[in-house]
């Protein structure tokens, strides 16, 4: 294993002590990087990021690397449970502080191929470095004066277009405005569009989201939380929701072969599946959503057990 650069400042001591037990069990294994990305099924640049202290690795990889090292995996997931309590705990404080999930400035365009990239923390504030930056989306500007007058720009633009419809849509003063979707049934909610840009490394948002992967479009990076869970038989379901991206995904683990998971949200559905050996996870592609209680997650096992979230 290469010398690992010291953790970010400001990070939490459980979160830090639990990244620090990451460290102390690849070394001990022997692996590198690569070969435990290839035995956990986690990506190089993630494991990357999760030995960095960059990103918390999720519960599924902590059980992998358990796994493949012979280590107990009960000590690793308890320090890990108290190292993500102690996360959401410091994303809570400072999103009551600033009233809102805040938005990294953009620091260039790094990418998977640079995971040694210096900048604070992902654990909580201040927010760190996005899971995958660079990605199909321009850096944009920072939080500040210059981004006032552009987003009020942006939303007198967006009104007049939507005044413009309107008129159009009601024949110009004939009848009036018409209701929306007319009279049939009425269509199910969407996602808010955000109000602001997503931070950089976020690749997307709201609907365009749908179908999409929770990792590889950076939703599943540290702000994502545990909205739902249940447990059925030995395997845990869960709801996970990106406040960020507005959408909502459904995992299992301690799974095995042959287990699926599905997330539903209204009519739309996505599933996920354990297919290979050494698999104990499964996630879905998301779905948009305006709040996690939108979404529910079911586990169907190879057992023919089966079971939701409330």
């Amino acid at each position: 294993m290469p010398r690992r650069r010291a953790l970010p400042d400001g990070l939490d001591p459980r979160v830090a002590e639990f990244v620090e037990q990451l460290r102390r069990t690849v070394e001990r294994s022997g692996l590198g990087v690569a070969e435990l990305a290839e035995r956990t099924g986690y990506g190089r640049p993630s494991w990357e990021r999760y030995l960095d202290g960059r990103l918390l690795a999720p519960k599924g990889a902590v059980v992998a690397l358990a796994e493949v090292t012979g280590t107990p995996v009960d000590r690793l997931t308890t320090m890990w449970e108290l190292a993500e309590r102690a996360r959401n705990r410091a994303g809570a404080r400072h999103e009551q502080a600033t009233g809102a999930v805040p938005v990294t400035p953009a620091r260039g365009a790094p990418g998977e191929s640079d995971p040694g990239e210096s900048g604070p923390g992902e654990f909580g504030p201040p927010p760190g470095e996005p899971r995958r930056a660079g990605r199909g989306r321009a850096a944009g500007p920072g939080p500040g004066s210059g981004r006032t007058p552009m987003l009020l720009a942006g939303l007198v633009g967006v009104a007049a277009v939507v005044a413009g419809g309107v008129f159009l849509l009601g024949g110009g003063g004939g009848g009036g405005p018409q209701p929306t979707g007319g009279g049939g049934a009425p269509s199910s909610p969407g996602p808010a569009a955000p109000s602001a840009p997503p931070p950089s490394g976020v690749l997307c948002a709201g609907s365009a989201c749908t179908g999409r992967d929770a990792e590889e479009t950076g939703c599943a990076d540290s702000r994502a939380v545990t909205a739902k869970t249940a447990t059925v038989g030995t395997t845990v379901v869960e709801v996970r929701f990106s406040g960020t991206c507005g959408a909502a995904w459904g995992r299992i683990t301690g799974a095995v072969p042959g287990d699926s998971v599905r997330v539903t949200v209204g009519s739309v559905r996505e599933t996920g599946t354990v297919t290979a050996a050494s698999d104990t996870l499964a996630y879905t592609p998301m779905v948009a959503v305006r709040a996690a209680a939108d979404a529910t997650a079911c586990a169907v096992l190879a057992s023919g057990e089966q079971g939701c979230t409330p």
